[in-house]
């Protein structure tokens, strides 16, 4: 069996791919939001646990395709020793086509456009990224250490070096007064950045989060339904990519959206207005998840 320890995460994307625990916890691990690593210590797992579980994975999975790196932000490992990873799962695996990665701003920014280069050479092909947001006084507040305009410079690095870059951004995460702001800074940092996929999702507040204190105190207030389409209508109006998707069908958005962009896109806008007029039923709140 593979050596899992705690919270697995992985995109959607990620369903059928072999899943390879290489770190434990995020390294980062300061944003508001975000209970998945709480009381987590970050660090990079052993080479021999590694190799046996990529060994593992040869006899359990010889027919998969793909491979996902996990935790939270396993770029993070340091550059000969995730080449040597790299290497050692396509030794093993030679059969995968793709290997992809989680990676935080504090992940791309020790690596080089060599070094990521190097990487793509040995499958690392998608690079899963949490942007949020593009509103510097959000990413502030969030505690996401980066700014936009170092975002749009780290992303662009990872699409200079070959690789597929899929982002996130958090509807709601603005609080209710700051929601349209972050909505069209956030689409026109998207714009800028072109990437293949973008994933919305709607905020949820989890207990024992920062987040869940400032809401508790009053500092937070998380716009309601009606605040939270606008804002996603607002976002993808601003939002203009060449050729990609825009998802906005994640368990946690009320209204599911789902765009090949750019063919789809005002079409979208037009469920969002029907879906504000009533013309169109949202999810149940027993519905939604994280």
């Amino acid at each position: 069996m593979m050596h899992y320890e705690g919270n697995i995460i992985r995109p959607p994307s990620e369903a059928r791919s072999i899943i390879l625990q290489a770190t434990v916890g995020c390294s980062h691990n300061r944003c508001t939001f975000c209970p998945t690593y709480l009381g987590v210590r970050f660090r990079i797992k052993d080479e021999a646990t590694l190799l046996a579980d990529i060994r593992y994975a040869k006899e359990a999975y010889p027919r998969t395709r793909r491979l996902f790196i996990t935790d939270g932000d396993a770029l993070i490992i340091p550059f000969p020793r995730l080449l040597q990873l790299l290497q050692t799962i396509n030794r093993e695996l030679p059969q995968l086509t793709r290997i992809g990665i989680y990676a935080s701003a504090k992940a791309l920014r020790r690596k080089s456009l060599e070094e990521l280069q190097r990487l793509r050479e040995e499958k690392l092909g998608i690079i899963y990224y949490g942007l949020e947001s593009g509103d510097d006084e959000t990413l502030a507040a969030i505690n996401k250490g980066t700014t936009a305009a170092e975002t749009l410079e780290l992303c662009r690095r990872a699409q200079e070096a070959g690789m597929v870059l899929s982002t996130t951004v958090m509807i709601g995460i603005a609080g209710r007064e700051r929601s349209l702001i972050h909505a069209r800074r956030t689409g026109e940092l998207l714009t800028a950045i072109d990437p293949k996929y973008v994933g919305a999702l709607v905020t949820m507040v989890v207990p024992g989060t920062e987040l869940a204190r400032q809401q508790a105190e009053g500092s937070f207030v998380l716009p309601d339904k009606r605040g939270l389409l606008l804002e996603l209508r607002e976002m993808i109006a601003h939002t203009h990519q060449s050729r990609g998707m825009f998802m906005a069908n994640h368990a946690s958005n009320y209204l599911p959206i789902k765009i090949h962009s750019p063919r789809d896109r005002e079409a979208a806008l037009a469920a969002i207005d029907a879906a504000l007029a009533g013309k169109l039923p949202l999810r149940e709140e027993w519905m939604r998840g994280l």
